[in-house]
């Protein structure tokens, strides 16, 4: 006998949404049609801005004003129940019951979408009680139930805490639970793991699957992530300015794509699947003959921790554990390991934002003065800044909302008494060429410039002292597959020609490997192994860095990660590795 053919649960006809704007109508989504069958999995991928999220947003009529549907219909099949989601008023009891009851939604942030003043335990309660009309103890009985099936440990207790008690990982999971509290047909996945570093969205992805083949759901997961694509995706549509410009099965879209937007973004994400150089002198470790620009020795950075009389440390978080580096001219050194696994922090420690608890941090400058960073005060600390500069994650964060992009990137300029009136403008300008963008952005502010142009002007501010070296924490983390490759060819290009050395800080193990020359991979504050970005990302030696590297989703749907996967035992003894 031959199997049953799954039938569609969702269907999107023709769906248009507008955004009425001041003086315009902004046309998000135009005329989209797609279905999703049950027990199958449709991805929606496009860059930021392609209409994505309205898109997943207008399924439960939830799109922010003045947004609105203009036409078409979003229509829910549920056995014999037609329910056409389009028809029913934005507020009623009808479309109440669709959300979390029919239809379960996943945000991107998690900590955004749990109340901070309610327990997770009380959070998932309301959920079963207002959709199921469950008493108390049961609804409790079922959210205990529903923990251990995301496998939150130790779920009785867990269900008494609050959001801030739990890592990124454990609160995505609560919104998986959240989402799935009433068996719904269908489930929105909406970047839900974008914020995660590649271990823990590995547990995620794998969760969702195991998930939606024991209930049989259909879900609509989007991403700008093709490497997460290829790996969950059953049926792929292509977005691009709020239009679906190619659809079809994952392996016709990532081996035959039709569209020559489809081959960009496929183009984009096989890119970082290599090294953009090898240098073998710096990728051995650099000759023995070269001076680092940096070493850091022994470093320790502990919160909580009581020092012995013996002077040993005992209790307390360990951020950052005994750790040994160094940087070389114009190399390009990565810093990966999970969320928690202290690059961020060892990161401060280098440029002297955070006080270290032991340990040393020295700078050798370009006439081969070497210094020790951590002894530096007023005016010698602000030389050192001016000469070690710090990139940072978010670039919209990191900019001030009240100032001009010629503020902005002239203002180390302004503080360090380099350059006033139009010297500074010209170096603003020249700034500004240097990183792609123009000068008469000058008087703009922030909010007129996407992710990509906000990260442009956050490495034109980095820029303006004509430092020699760059710490750059998560600097591209926040950008799609495409502005991402453009903002490391730009980095390597300006590192060509200024002779930059980086200290590039990520979880994303393609961007370390196509941009360092070495990488040294963290786990709990200690550096665990250093070596080539070749080597590391190829052949490491370590568990811990066997189990991150196969934890990446390949950009090829033939090659399943969940296939090859590489589970790391955390009681396994790790010793420190040197520089």
């Amino acid at each position: 006998m031959s199997e049953p053919v799954a039938m569609d649960v969702l269907k999107v006809e023709r769906l248009s949404i507008e955004f009425q704007l001041r003086t315009s109508v902004f046309k998000a989504v135009k005329d989209v049609s797609f279905s999703i069958k049950r027990g199958s999995t449709l991805c929606l991928v496009g860059e930021s801005g392609s209409g994505k999220s309205v898109t997943a947003r207008s399924l439960l009529q939830i799109v922010d004003k003045p947004g609105r549907i203009t036409s078409g219909r979003i229509v829910l099949m549920r056995d014999a129940e037609v329910i056409d989601i389009t028809a029913l008023k934005a507020n009623g009891p009808q479309i109440r019951a669709v959300r979390g009851g029919k239809v379960g939604l996943i945000f991107q942030e998690p900590m955004a979408a749990l109340s901070p003043f309610h327990t997770i335990g009380d959070q998932i309660d309301e959920v079963l009680q207002i959709h199921l009309h469950l008493e108390k103890s049961e609804a409790r009985k079922r959210t205990i139930e529903l923990l251990r099936q995301v496998e939150i440990k130790n779920p009785v207790e867990m269900a008494n805490r609050y959001a801030f008690e739990y890592s990124g990982g454990m609160r995505q999971r609560v919104c998986i639970a959240m989402a799935l509290a009433c068996n719904p047909d269908v489930l929105i996945a909406d970047e839900p793991t974008t914020a995660l570093d590649v271990t823990t969205q590995a547990e995620i992805l794998d969760l969702i699957k195991r998930l939606q083949q024991s209930r049989g759901m259909a879900v609509l997961l989007i991403t700008h992530d093709m490497g997460v694509v290829a790996e969950v995706a059953d049926e792929v549509a292509v977005m691009r300015n709020g239009e679906i410009v190619e659809m079809g099965p994952v392996e016709a879209i990532f081996h035959d794509p039709q569209h020559p937007y489809t081959r960009h973004l496929l183009e984009a994400t096989r890119k970082l699947e290599h090294n953009s150089r090898q240098r073998s002198s710096l990728s051995d470790g650099a000759a023995a003959a070269i001076e680092p620009v940096l070493s850091v020795r022994n470093l320790s950075k502990y919160y909580g921790s009581r020092q012995a009389v013996d002077g040993t440390w005992s209790g307390g978080l360990r951020a950052v554990d005994d750790v040994s580096l160094d940087l070389y001219p114009g190399e390009n050194l990565g810093i990966v390991g999970e969320s928690g696994s202290g690059k961020t922090t060892l990161g401060r420690l280098i440029m002297q934002i955070a006080e270290p608890t032991a340990g040393s941090v020295r700078y050798r400058d370009a006439s081969g003065v070497e210094s020790d960073v951590l002894a530096m005060r007023g005016a010698a600390l602000r030389a050192y800044h001016a000469q070690v500069r710090l990139i940072f994650q978010d670039p919209f964060a990191s900019l001030n909302p009240r100032m001009t992009v010629k503020q902005i990137v002239g203002d180390p300029l302004r503080i360090n008494g380099m350059a006033r009136g139009k010297a500074r403008d010209d170096r603003v300008s020249e700034l500004l060429r240097m990183v792609g963008l123009t000068p008469d952005m000058m008087d703009r502010y922030p909010h007129a410039f996407s992710g990509g142009q906000r990260q442009r002007i956050g490495i034109a501010r980095a820029l303006a002292l004509d430092p020699r070296v760059i710490v750059a924490d998560e600097a591209t983390s926040a950008l799609d597959v495409s502005i991402r490759s453009q903002i490391l060819d730009l980095l390597l290009d300006i590192q060509t020609r200024l002779d930059l050395s980086f200290i590039f800080i990520s979880h994303d193990i393609s961007v370390i490997r196509y941009f360092c020359d070495r990488v040294a991979v963290m786990y709990k504050g200690r550096v665990v192994e250093v070596g080539s970005s070749a080597k590391i990302c190829t052949s490491p030696d370590e568990p811990y860095t066997k189990a991150l590297i196969s934890a990446v989703p390949s950009p090829d749907p033939r090659q399943k990660r969940m296939m090859h996967r590489v589970r790391f035992a955390p009681e396994a003894a790790i010793a420190p590795a040197g520089p």
